[in-house]
């Protein structure tokens, strides 16, 4: 017959709809805007300034008992984020508080990796360099061949 556990219209309210307000809730005219349910492309992570940080740490250390729920309820945090701060800032690190930057970090420092470039550009112009000799002295043997070889000048980094 039917489900033994349940039986129909056993509830003794009725049912509600998602939207529809409650006894106790202000009117429309007095809620808050309601946010924007757009989802966006790409979550963005929320960074915190270091300022920000050490305001809520302040606060957070002059909390009494069961007052901290209520400042991260309030500032919208988790408490793992006042234990990363508290870690941070006993650390002493200078920008322990600032926010890092993600991701790998780079492998050389910003002078070896200018260094780098410069040998490379160096090695592609020391080749193109080699190329037009190469192409001057073919000239220089063509012209010779057909005897106009006496107007040209000699080469310093090639014999011919």
């Amino acid at each position: 017959m039917g489900d033994p556990e349940r039986r129909g219209a056993s509830r003794s309210e009725a049912p509600r709809s998602v939207g529809a307000p409650t006894a106790g809730a202000a009117s429309s005219a007095d809620a808050v805007a309601v946010p924007d349910p757009e989802v966006t492309d790409r979550p963005r992570r929320r960074t915190f300034t270091a300022d920000y940080k050490r305001h809520v740490l302040r606060e957070a250390d002059a909390c009494g008992p069961g007052e901290i729920g209520a400042l991260l309820r309030r500032e919208g945090l988790y408490s793992s984020h006042l234990t990363d701060w508290r870690r941070q800032r006993e650390s002493g690190e200078l920008e322990a508080l600032a926010p890092k930057k993600r991701g790998r970090k780079p492998k050389h420092s910003p002078e070896q990796l200018e260094l780098e470039r410069l040998r490379k550009e160096n090695a592609r112009l020391l080749d193109q360099l080699e190329k037009a000799q190469l192409i001057i002295d073919v000239q220089k043997k063509v012209a010779k061949l057909f005897g106009a070889g006496d107007d040209w000048p000699q080469s310093s980094g090639h014999s011919s």
